[in-house]
């Protein structure tokens, strides 16, 4: 009997209190009762199989029906004694003829369905006195029961090589009596088809300037990224929002998530070595089953198109002994499936309109046999429908049963994504890792290459973007992201960065918000209908929610907004549009702005943070703008008084100061700056004018605001000569001359950044270089003219000169740096 049991899966099934059941039928193994359950299959096959492996098939199903009843009715929150209480009434329903044909249905091979209706009546009829409870489901039962016998076929090999068997035979009969045109396996064709399909990089929803990139070729932008790979996908430390994420890494410490289990994981996951992505899909012995993992734009579809693309761009002689490329889009596979133009992968190539080139399923059947075959499923979390995915992942796990020689990978967001069934499949998990600085050089420098024809332009751009990269922290961070880092060297096109974030931030967020999944035509749920609620809304919302934000116990240092306060700023909105059931679809929204637009993530203990906190300071900025521009609820002096006033001198809230400064007019920016000028900062290290020039910065056209201009710039050149106002001795006093040090050099370099286009400030820094009496500022003004002025004529004789001339050593000795540092090329020192 426990032999049996074993067989049937009864012994590892830990909790099933309909045990007793299958116990008395292994005892009465030999008695046909097995045969009536899988009644279902085709008598051809039935005779073909052994009387043990027929009992291992029906012992099986009874054992997962039984499973099945349990789940139901403990779902509905009866107790373990009470679910006890239907074990004999159980008994009794599973040994009745009828309900073993009912059962045995799940086993044919021809449209397998289960008569819920008669089985309600069935149970009525026999369990008068035992009635299932009013929120049993027989649908839901039966639907599951279902998807565990096509498992349980693909799991015993006589079975399931009988049933592959009369598949094929019956394609083969289907495809030549049809009277359609049977597709070939023409491979230069395929090949053509996935040139044509990815070959180009789609750049119109990300570029709305209406510029034609001469199609750009994905396989010579393509940059491969680096992969750490995860044995245990913890979304709660995977989903922390991305400051929190590079903590962790230089840290080892997790800040908002404390639970010991999640402490081990992301140490484990962080001692994993990072290898690239493309040398763990060439060891096809190591990983032969693989699920890639990423964030929104971090490149999981782009890599599947690039597998694809390098051997269809390849002669053809030279792949055909390589694995043919099978690129299966799942949100297109599942339309095709719901609207019957095939039920499985092989059907979906030989004639769905979805299909790159049809390709002869007889013989893409053999070429799976055969091993020869790299097979890519994308997008898994683009199939919404929870009960659907399921039945997608058991398609996978068929195939790979069916085809175990293959090579397989699957790619979903990390958010919403559930690894156990394709963990107990032997896949093994990746996740994409952000580009390094390295990676993100090397792709502008190739998009720059490819992109522009002007070699004066291309450099000049080139170079801009590097400095936007590198100067600001909020964009350094969004350049990780493959998506957003094109979107930046789109926009540097036209635009400069970091002045004109703002409108990378405005572009991006719509992207995100919107335009990817219309331009896929992914609506999770219809209640969120782009046509109800598009971007625009999305970004109000947003406004409100870092906006209330930054009037939190932590402000904007802290990212956090607990889940109450988050769902009554989008119902509040919500209600402003006269939405229906407004608090119902704040929730979902919740939803699609953590899992589908990368926005938001779930911290634990009913928190939420922005994902990238680059876009909580600009929607608090814009929300400030927004009230001041459009509403007029906030008046200049309210936003001099309360938000610059009050916030100055946290360096947590300068970015959203700034922004506010680059989306409002000039005259208003020269408001800010006097009233910064006018603070007593010198406790502060002077941060007030510090602060001031970084706002006059963000002003594109400062002329109407010059003589403001001119006073900031004699307070900051009056800085590089600052003292203290009491003796100390430099050598001795060692924390006093770091803060005169501090602070001479941070204005030399704010006089050289801010006014870097005027001829005087070129003038003024030559002179402090070979004049100013302290070594530090001498040496900061080579630094900043050898930077800001590279490409002036003189700089290079400058330097050089400098450098093998008796002027003082720290003026010698800087030049002869930058020298070895920025024109190694053009000199031999």
């Amino acid at each position: 009997m426990l032999e049996w049991l074993a067989l049937w899966g009864v012994t590892q099934a830990a909790g099933l209190i309909f045990k007793p059941i299958l116990e008395d039928l292994a005892k009465d193994a030999a008695k046909d009762w097995a045969k009536d359950l899988l009644k279902g299959i085709p008598k051809n096959i039935l005779e073909k199989l052994k009387k043990e492996d027929i009992e291992i098939a029906a012992g099986k199903a009874l054992k997962e029906f039984l499973q099945l009843v349990q789940e139901d009715l403990k779902g509905g929150e009866l107790s373990e004694d009470e679910i006890k209480k239907y074990t004999q009434p159980i008994k009794q329903f599973v040994k009745n003829q009828e309900v073993k044909e009912i059962l045995g249905n799940a086993f044919k091979n021809d449209n397998p369905a289960i008569d819920t209706n008669r089985l309600q009546e069935i149970w009525d009829k026999i369990n008068v006195s035992n009635p299932l409870p009013d929120d049993f489901n027989w649908k839901r039962v039966a639907k599951k029961y279902l998807q565990k016998v096509k498992e349980i076929i693909r799991g015993i090999p006589e079975l399931r090589a009988i049933v592959d068997s009369q598949n094929l035979e019956q394609i083969e009969k289907n495809t030549r009596g049809s009277g359609e045109l049977i597709p070939d396996f023409d491979l230069k064709r395929y090949q053509e088809g996935i040139c044509e399909r990815y070959g180009n990089l789609k750049l119109d929803s990300l570029d709305t300037s209406g510029y034609a990139y001469n199609e750009l070729k994905l396989w010579r932008i393509f940059t491969a990224q680096n992969v750490r790979e995860t044995h245990q996908v913890l979304p709660q430390v995977h989903e922390l929002p991305k400051e929190h994420l590079r903590r962790l890494r230089e840290s080892e410490q997790v800040e908002a998530v404390e639970l010991e289990e999640l402490e081990r994981h992301k140490r484990v996951y962080f001692e994993q070595p990072i290898r690239s992505v493309l040398d763990v899909v060439n060891k096809k012995q190591d990983y032969k089953y693989l699920v890639i993992l990423g964030d929104p734009g971090s490149g999981k579809s782009t890599l599947l198109q690039f597998l694809a693309l390098n051997w269809a761009e390849s002669p053809l002689d030279n792949v055909i002994s390589l694995p043919i490329p099978l690129l299966i889009e799942l949100r297109t596979y599942m339309r095709r499936r719901e609207d019957k133009e095939c039920n499985n992968f092989l059907e979906f190539f030989h004639q769905c309109s979805g299909a790159v080139h049809h390709l002869n399923q007889l013989e893409l059947d053999k070429q799976l046999k055969a091993g020869n075959a790299l097979v890519m499923f994308d997008g898994l979390d683009e199939v919404f429908d929870p009960g659907k995915r399921e039945d997608v992942i058991t398609d996978i796990h068929r195939f790979t049963n069916d085809y175990p020689d293959v090579q397989v990978i699957v790619t979903s967001r990390i958010i919403g994504y559930k690894p156990q069934r394709l963990l107990n499949a032997e896949f093994r998990h990746f996740i994409l890792q952000d580009l390094d600085s390295e990676q993100i050089q090397d792709f502008i420098y190739r998009w720059h290459e490819l992109t522009f024809t002007d070699a004066v332009d291309k450099v000049r751009k080139r170079e801009r973007l590097q400095r936007g990269i590198a100067a600001s922290k909020s964009i350094a961070e969004l350049a990780g992201n493959p998506l957003l880092l094109t979107m930046m060297a789109i926009l540097n096109r036209n635009q400069e960065l970091p002045r004109d974030r703002a409108e990378l931030y405005n572009q991006a967020s719509r992207v995100l918000l919107h335009q990817w999944d219309v331009e896929r035509v992914l609506i999770e749920d219809q209640r969120l209908d782009p046509k109800t609620i598009d971007y625009k809304d999305k970004q109000a919302m947003l406004r409100q929610v870092a906006y209330l934000m930054q009037t939190g116990e932590k402000g904007l240092a802290g990212n956090l907004i607990n889940e109450n306060d988050l769902v009554k700023v989008l119902t509040d909105y919500l209600k402003t549009i006269e939405f229906d059931k407004p608090r119902e679809a704040a929730r979902v929204m919740i939803n699609q702005l953590r899992t589908r637009n990368f926005m938001l993530c779930f911290l634990g203990a009913d928190y939420y943070a922005f994902v990238h906190r680059t876009f909580l300071e600009y929607f608090c900025a814009w929300e400030f703008v927004w009230q001041f521009k459009e509403t007029q609820t906030l008046t200049i002096e309210q936003l001099k008084n309360e938000v610059f006033g009050k916030h100055w001198r946290d360096e947590s809230w300068h970015e959203v100061l700034l922004l506010i400064a680059g989306m409002i007019e000039p005259r208003f920016v020269g408001e800010f700056i006097e009233y910064l000028m006018v603070q007593d900062g010198e406790k502060e290290k002077f941060v007030n004018l510090f602060l001031a020039a970084k706002c006059l910065a963000e002003v594109r056209n400062k002329t109407s605001i010059f003589h403001i201009s001119t006073k900031l710039n004699k307070h900051l050149k009056d800085l590089t000569k600052y003292d203290l106002n009491y003796f100390y001795q430099e050598m001795i006093d060692k924390e006093e001359a770091k803060v005169v040090r501090e602070i001479r050099t941070k204005a030399v370099s704010a006089v050289a950044a801010t006014w870097q286009d005027e001829a005087d400030t070129l003038r003024w820094l030559l002179q402090r270089a070979s004049s100013d009496e302290s070594w530090f500022v001498r040496r900061r003004a080579v630094q900043e003219f050898a930077h800001g002025w590279k490409d002036y004529p003189d700089t290079l004789y400058w330097l050089k000169q400098c450098a093998t001339s008796n002027m003082n050593w720290s003026t010698r000795d800087t030049a002869v740096e930058e020298l070895a540092q920025g024109w190694k090329d053009d000199l031999i020192l």
